[in-house]
């Protein structure tokens, strides 16, 4: 296939989303919720930095960053609480 006809063409579905309009709303969720993870990951980084003097640590995996980042300090505190109690 020639370049110019796949150029010619994504401008062409650029076009008609510009004109029609993409779904917003599941994009903004996918977002924000990236955001969100991307966050939990710096809580996870920077506790784990200032941790290292009380031989707390907790590993990043999605899982924690998935709790740290959409609940926040408190969701950092209970994992703080698990490896403490439970580890």
């Amino acid at each position: 296939m020639d370049t110019t006809v796949i150029i010619i063409s994504v401008v062409m579905m650029i076009g008609v989303l510009l004109l029609a309009g993409a779904p917003l709303k599941p994009l903004r969720f996918i977002g924000s919720g990236a955001i969100k993870v991307v966050i939990g990951v710096l809580f996870l980084f920077f506790f784990n930095v200032f941790g290292a003097s009380l031989g707390i640590h907790i590993p990043i995996n999605v899982f924690t960053a998935f709790v740290s980042g959409f609940l926040g300090l408190p969701g950092l505190a209970s994992l703080a609480a698990i490896q403490m109690f439970v580890v």
